[in-house]
């Protein structure tokens, strides 16, 4: 069938499942908004599993941080901004700034829920650097991501399944 999609509109043909337009979101956040680190999470219980992150080798898919230590929880909870250009500055992540998460400078998340409005993970990006405050434009961008990966769920696309890690220390 793809050899039947005309050149003109091959690159706005519609991905052919969830996982391939999370990673098509991904992959122009990071070259349109920027960021070192854009990710789509799953919320597994008490833990924020990384179900697709771009660039691919920055974070690998299944690592987790419990979700109650994660930027994103805070953000979902209304704890903190949908987008922080300076972390340190907002006082419910500069808390959560040890770990895994140690180095994040700067942040932005949106919730990523299901047709029934139910919490499924998020869409988030991530800074090593502090950004100026003239990227608080770009958070309608990244709303308007998570919205529509969030509009393919409840559609019927189904997110890929969890990569399970080889041991989880007890």
């Amino acid at each position: 069938m793809d050899d039947m999609v005309p050149a003109g509109v091959a690159d706005v043909a519609p991905w052919r499942d969830w996982a391939s337009a999370a990673d098509g979101a991904l992959r122009f956040l990071h070259g349109h908004v920027g960021w070192d680190v854009w990710l789509v999470t799953q919320l597994v219980d008490d833990r924020q599993v990384v179900l697709r992150a771009w660039p691919e080798h920055r974070v690998p898919p299944g690592a987790e941080i419990p979700w109650t230590q994660s930027l994103c929880c805070a953000m979902v909870e209304g704890r903190g901004p949908r987008l922080a250009t300076v972390t340190a500055a907002v006082p419910a992540y500069a808390s959560r700034t040890s770990g895994a998460i140690r180095d994040i400078a700067a942040y932005v998340g949106v919730p990523l829920v299901t047709g029934d409005l139910e919490l499924f993970g998020t869409l988030c990006g991530i800074a090593y650097r502090a950004k100026p405050r003239s990227a608080a434009r770009e958070l309608t961008v990244v709303e308007a991501a998570g919205r529509m990966l969030s509009t393919l769920m409840a559609a019927g696309m189904e997110p890929p399944p969890l990569v399970v890690p080889q041991e989880r220390s007890a």
